[in-house]
């Protein structure tokens, strides 16, 4: 996680160096290309890889001189060195490795330069250029090991288990390290059997038989049982089987239980419940099996197994289950009992501006005046200036303007040229130019992610200024810096929109809501099941609209903004038209479907409140994207001049 802000001795580092390189930035700024030049230099490019492609190095080289200032010549340089690899260009990489340190490329060569190596068995090479931020390559890191012993260093061995003792199968590379620590005597019985554990429940069967032959009796037996419950976990039924008191055999029971769970929650507790009697488990794991059966006995509809089980427990720390219980009860506007466990919740998640909402609403549903010294007006007023859909509701209920925080980071333009200047958001800005997102996207990544908090923030309002929106939004996600609506809700597409909105007669507030929701402005987003472009509408969907509304339409149409907001605001008009107008119950249809809103609207004659039927919605995705749906639309109205509140008069006046 970054920090708020530079230290102060880093900042003055940071000035220093700034006004002893300005003069080399304004030289640079002065000598930046014009576009006719820039032009010129992406057509010496193109050149340049076709030659290069076609290995005709001459023509390569004649070209590389032009582009000396072209942002994208790293790539040109890479391309031709790892050509050569095999042939060892230790000071070539080593040059690359030094012009772009902590490049996208720099990480990209040195996977390949040091496999290169190990393949030839230079040791001290691999040694002298292998990094420690390369250890999340497994493979990597074996080799690194091996470098290591085969240049006599045998402490490598007190790294091996860490490598060794994961859920899967490790690389070919490992094999050399492992067999040698195994022959120092490193593999012991409690590793093996962690590691036949951690396979078993990852669903590496073939894996943990292998391990299981490694071992010894009585321990090859204890995890032929462990695999024998794993695939028939009702076989704990058979007590006797289970009777032995050791720490092998309460994790064997334990695993059964929660992999019973799964299936047969009321099963599995029942079973519990004689065997949490029988052995001595651990305070952790007890609380853990109690937490899964729980969550188990609600996702099969037990919920009053559920409240007894944790009912039963000192205290509950997980607060999802505490949770679900309060919205149980909600939806059976049980008041008394999800008053009761709200103040069961952990005291973070009470003092969340949720739970200080829902304190404050079932204090005025109990008619209870006062608690721990606060009334229900004391509890709204506490949330009721912030900026969140629960901050907007107790600003409603008060009859307070809502609180709407704008205050953009100070950056100092001096840091606002350097960021704009660096390799790397060069790199990104100009395969954006060139329309190729995804080379774009992963140099963006890659330089943002080593940033300070500051260089973010100024990354994200240069990616707003370019008008890349979702990157500027990314930017102020990762800085945690939350008050700058400019960056954070754009105002992006508005011919669009307003065109859109118009033909529809949609609230341009709540389009502009949906699309920054459904894609953070992203027009070539792409979900996993398929939904494409700004408002992420499937395909299916779109050509149905297009159809209605006389539109011409290919999938790929998705993919241009203006196609794509035509025809998603079709779809969300429709879906006002099914619901009365009602943006609730439209915004829930739209993440989720309509049939599945018609199912979830109550049937009976205890309609629910629609604050009410907000937090109950099944789902935790359809209940977040409501909630900042709605929220969005007051934020859009702040950003355009225009006045809404969260929920309308009549929204709110309904029952759902």
């Amino acid at each position: 996680m970054r920090i708020a802000m530079l230290s102060t001795a880093r900042f003055r580092t940071f000035i220093t160096l700034l006004i002893i390189s300005r003069s080399a930035v304004s030289g640079a700024l002065a000598a930046a290309p014009a576009d006719a030049e820039r032009m010129q230099m992406r057509k010496d490019y193109a050149a340049a890889q076709k030659a290069l492609k076609e290995n005709r190095l001459q023509a390569y080289k004649q070209l590389l001189p032009k582009l000396q200032n072209y942002p994208l010549l790293p790539y040109l340089e890479y391309d031709e060195l790892t050509r050569r690899l095999s042939s060892l260009p230790k000071a070539d990489v080593a040059r690359f490795f030094e012009t772009y340190p902590r490049s996208y490329l720099s990480d990209r060569l040195a996977h390949r330069w040091l496999r290169t190596l190990a393949e030839k068995n230079k040791w001290e090479d691999y040694r002298h250029f292998y990094q420690p931020h390369l250890g999340s390559d497994p493979e990597l890191a074996c080799h690194f090991l091996n470098a290591r012993l085969q240049t006599g260093d045998k402490t490598a061995f007190t790294d091996v288990p860490a490598l060794w003792n994961v859920d899967r199968s490790q690389s070919k590379a490992c094999d050399p390290v492992f067999a040698r620590w195994i022959a120092a005597g490193g593999l012991v019985p409690e590793l093996l059997w962690e590691r036949h554990y951690k396979t078993l429940v990852k669903g590496e069967r073939t894996l943990a038989n292998y391990i299981s032959r490694q071992m010894a009796e009585p321990q090859r037996a204890l995890a032929k049982l462990l695999q024998d419950v794993d695939s028939n976990p009702k076989l704990l039924s058979q007590r006797t089987r289970f009777s032995s008191q050791s720490p092998e055999m309460r994790q064997i029971i334990l695993h059964g239980i929660q992999k019973l769970a799964r299936s047969d929650a009321m099963a599995a507790l029942e079973l519990w419940r004689g065997y949490d009697a029988q052995q001595l488990f651990a305070h952790d794991d007890r609380r853990e099996v109690q937490y899964t059966l729980a969550s188990r006995l609600m996702r099969q509809q037990h919920p009053e197994a559920a409240e007894q089980l944790l009912a039963s427990m000192p205290e509950v720390t997980r607060a999802d289950l505490s949770e679900w219980l309060i919205r149980d009860a909600l939806r059976k506007q049980d008041w008394e009992k999800a008053y009761e466990w709200l103040a069961r919740l952990p005291v973070e998640s009470q003092n969340t501006e949720r739970w200080i909402y829902w304190r404050a609403r079932l204090m005025e549903e109990l008619a209870i005046k006062e608690a721990d010294g606060r009334t229900p007006h004391d509890f709204y007023t506490s949330i009721a200036a912030t900026r969140s859909f629960y901050g907007f509701l107790a600003a409603d209920k008060l009859g307070f303007d809502y609180g709407l925080v704008d205050k953009p980071m100070t950056i100092p333009e001096e840091l606002m040229t350097v960021v704009e200047h660096s390799q790397g958001v060069q790199r990104a800005r100009e395969f954006f130019i060139l329309g190729q997102i995804s080379a774009a996207n992963r140099e963006w990544y890659h330089t943002t992610r080593n940033m300070s908090t500051e260089e973010v923030v100024a990354a994200g309002r240069l990616a707003h200024r370019w008008g890349w929106h979702r990157h500027g939004i990314q930017a102020m996600i990762d800085a945690q810096h939350w008050d700058d609506l400019q960056v954070r809700f754009p105002l992006a597409y508005q011919q669009q929109l307003a065109q859109a909105a118009k033909t529809t007669s949609i609230n341009p507030l709540f389009l502009y809501a949906i699309a920054r929701q459904e894609s953070a402005f992203r027009e070539d987003a792409r979900s996993p099941v398929g939904a494409m472009g700004l408002m992420q509408l499937m395909p299916a969907t779109a050509r149905e609209m297009a159809k209605r509304s006389g539109m011409s339409f290919q999938p790929q149409d998705l993919l241009k903004p203006e196609k794509n907001i035509a025809l998603g605001s079709r779809y969300l008009n429709e879906l006002l038209n099914q619901f009365n107008g009602n943006r609730i119950l439209a915004a829930a249809a739209y993440n989720a479907g309509p049939s599945r809103v018609k199912r979830w609207l109550s049937k009976d004659d205890a309609k629910l409140p629609y604050d009410v039927w907000i937090e109950t919605i099944p789902f935790q995705e359809t209940r977040g994207y409501v909630q900042n749906v709605l929220s969005f639309s007051v934020i859009y109205a702040y950003r355009t001049g225009a006045k809404q509140p969260v929920v309308t008069r009549e929204e709110a006046a309904s029952s759902l």
